[in-house]
């Protein structure tokens, strides 16, 4: 026997979520699967969908060294680019992708020796002032970059900073001044992440590239306006957290509950233990009345999360008992709903899960 906390990876929701994106934006797709595929493994998700998926993108080279060794053959793109020029023999050995956004990278492909041409991903700054060459330097360096014999391919690209947010105009912002930019540069473009495919048609390119949508999570969660309004429906969530229940008590009336007593108990009050808590990935955040689902009946976290468990109210379950089934995130719970009740986004979350035993399903299917 083991702890029952366990993390269940549908890799046939992960399929789906994919195919989705494609189907929405049209073109290419790279699936984002830098940090371990969101906490839910990155070469299981990359293994299904390898025979589909125009490419994958990760972080660094570190991730892609790993899928490379499992065999993974697609084109892989590093979202950071490389760190330093030393990496770039061993990206040209694995056949990488790179993103480049510093005219230090710049400087440092053409000087290379490199005995076959790579495939560049030239960011430029649009609005999210983070990493990525200023418009004003970015025609110069993709003309330079072009007529060199270090680079084979170049992909225009940028990255939304406020695309999850429907209200705004900004987005609108980053797309003009990309296009004016560019204007004229014959060459494939990439523009848009998980929000961008849902719910900015205008910013649909050559390529997308697509996240957190992949594993079944609502960018727009907690905003307001229509863009989000159907994505849960079409989204299938890849994890569902579960455990069980380990013990169920009545609390008198007036008695307080667990670490701080925040909780104190106004009528007797029948309490549930769950074995997960936030050395799982379960927020400590977590603030009583968020959802978790038990035997499939929603009911509400009371108390304050620990490290090892957390709390549930069973006064309206009498059937609960220790053993029971319980959902803290998944189909009922949508993680989304869990992230903002903890003031967080789903992305933590789902990075954050650990301990709990990961199994993997897939039952394949036709779409």
């Amino acid at each position: 026997m083991s702890r029952p906390a366990v993390a269940r990876i549908r890799l046939d929701a992960f399929r789906h979520n994919y195919r989705l994106a494609k189907k929405l934006h049209g073109g290419s797709a790279l699936a984002v699967i830098k940090a371990n595929a969101y906490g839910h493994g990155a070469v299981q998700c990359a293994r299904a969908i390898a025979d589909e998926a125009d490419g994958f993108a990760v972080a660094a080279i570190e991730e892609a060294l790993i899928l490379r060794a499992a065999g993974i053959t697609a084109p892989i793109l590093l979202l950071e680019g490389f760190f330093e020029s030393a990496e770039l023999p061993e990206i040209e050995a694995n056949n990488l992708w790179i993103v480049v956004h510093h005219l230090w990278q710049v400087e440092a492909l053409m000087a290379a020796r490199l005995y076959s041409p790579l495939t560049v991903w030239l960011k430029m700054d649009s609005g999210m002032h983070r990493v990525g060459l200023a418009p004003e330097v970015y025609r110069q360096a993709y003309e330079r970059l072009k007529q060199h014999p270090n680079v084979a391919h170049i992909v225009l690209m940028s990255h939304f900073a406020r695309a999850d947010e429907p209200g705004s105009n900004y987005t609108v912002r980053q797309i003009q001044a990309f296009q004016t930019a560019i204007a004229g540069i014959s060459a494939p473009v990439s523009l848009t992440n998980s929000a961008g495919v849902l719910g900015w048609p205008g910013a649909y390119a050559d390529w997308a590239r697509p996240g957190i949508m992949l594993y079944g999570a609502n960018p727009f969660a907690g905003q307001a306006g229509s863009f989000g309004m159907s994505v849960d429906e079409r989204l299938r969530p890849v994890m569902q957290l579960e455990s069980a229940l380990i013990s169920v008590r009545t609390l008198p009336a007036g008695e307080a509950l667990g670490y701080g007593g925040i909780f104190v108990a106004e009528q007797p009050t029948r309490v549930g233990v769950v074995a997960c808590g936030y050395a799982d990935g379960y927020p400590r955040v977590a603030p009583m009345g968020t959802a978790v689902a038990v035997d499939g009946k929603l009911t509400r976290v009371i108390g304050r999360v620990s490290m090892d468990m957390l709390t549930v109210d069973l006064t309206d379950l009498p059937a609960a008992n220790p053993g029971s089934r319980v959902e803290l995130w998944g189909d009922q719970v949508p993680v989304s709903e869990i992230a903002e009740r903890a003031g967080t986004i789903a992305y933590e979350l789902l990075c954050n899960v650990k301990r709990v035993r990961f199994e993997y399903t897939d039952i394949s299917t036709e779409e």
